[in-house]
């Protein structure tokens, strides 16, 4: 009788033991997948808000695309068509860059 409740006691332990394996590499995993990658993806768009200059072709978020003519702290003023209207925007509402002022000349 004694070998039958060490036995039931081994294999507690063991389950849990794998359990909280098991609960480790889906953290791991969930890092790996998800959290790093859109962490990475963030610093490449906060490098390419930051490198924003003066004559650079940009697309915003809401589609709208224009020539940037002016940089202030967290807005930019930008062209928009041959008649030259202006908007001023936020840096965060750029989406990409299509061209870069030293590509464009």
């Amino acid at each position: 009788m004694f070998l039958l409740e060490s036995t039931g006691t081994e294999m507690q332990s063991a389950n849990m033991i794998t359990t909280v394996v098991m609960l480790v590499a889906m953290i791991a995993i969930f890092y790996f997948f998800m959290y790093r990658p859109q962490k990475k993806q963030e610093k490449e768009t906060a490098s390419m808000r930051d490198g924003l200059q003066v004559g650079d072709e940009i697309t915003t978020i809401g589609g709208i695309i224009g020539k940037i003519v002016s940089i202030k702290d967290e807005t930019v003023l930008i062209e928009t068509s041959n008649e030259r209207n202006k908007i001023r925007i936020l840096k965060t509402a750029v989406r990409n860059v299509d061209v870069h002022a030293e590509d464009a000349d």
